[in-house]
Parts: C-alpha cells; sequence; structure tokens
C-alpha cells in the first residue's frame, strides 16, 4: 500500500519550488536576526548596555567575514541559484526587490554609523 506522501515528488519543478521556498524562508529569517542586529547596536548604546552592542557588532562582524570569504555573496545564494533560473536581487530571499539590491549598502552604512554612534556613548560614559 502506497502513502500520498510516497508520490509527492511527481512533479520534478514542485520539488525544486518547495527546496526554494525553504532556501528563501531560511535566509529571510536570518536576515532579519542580522538587521536586528544592526539596528540594535545604537539602541544598546543609547541605553548604556555596551557589552551588549559589542556582542551584537560581533555577530555583524562575523556576518560580513562569512560574505568576505564567499566573494561577497550568502553562500545561501550559492544554494538557491541551483534550483532557480532567476537571477533577480530577490529571487533568494523575500525581500522587495530594490531593498535586496541594496541590502549592503543601506545596512552596512547603517552599521557603521550605529558602531560610531556607540563608541561615542562609550568614551562620554567613561569620563
Amino acid at each position: 500500500m502506497r502513502h500520498r506522501w510516497q508520490n509527492r515528488d511527481v512533479n520534478p519543478n514542485a520539488r525544486r519550488i518547495r527546496i526554494l521556498t525553504a532556501i528563501k524562508l531560511a535566509h529571510t529569517a536570518i536576515w532579519v536576526l542580522l538587521g536586528s542586529c544592526v539596528l540594535a547596536v545604537p539602541v544598546a548604546a543609547a541605553v548604556a548596555w555596551f557589552r551588549g552592542a559589542v556582542v551584537l557588532s560581533a555577530i555583524v562582524v562575523c556576518e560580513c567575514a562569512l560574505l568576505a570569504a564567499n566573494g561577497g555573496r550568502c553562500p545561501l545564494t550559492n544554494i538557491a541559484a541551483r534550483f532557480t533560473e532567476s537571477r533577480t536581487p530577490n529571487f533568494d530571499i523575500y525581500l522587495p526587490s530594490w531593498f535586496a539590491q541594496y541590502n549592503k549598502p543601506i545596512f552596512g552604512s547603517l552599521f557603521v554609523a550605529g558602531g560610531l554612534f556607540a563608541l561615542i556613548r562609550w568614551y562620554l560614559a567613561l569620563r
């Protein structure tokens, strides 16, 4: 006796779509986590939680190192590329196309500005 789930991959495109959807969901979840870290650095500094600002910054720097080691691309982008021919800026993540395209400059600028704010707040707290 065959179960319904055994015939699930009769259509090879359905399997590719499910895998790509899972990759996009994971990529989006990771992006939300890292974006939250970027945005939380100046918030942590504003409330004088400098240890938290350092931890959040370290998480973001680790992600930057991972991207640098992978030629400036997220490893999930390379995996997602195996399951679609699309190469729009958001083919591998659930973000608007324009936002996916300018994601690094936007969040890079926010991270640098937040880091500078944290350093200034820390310096002023030491005085």
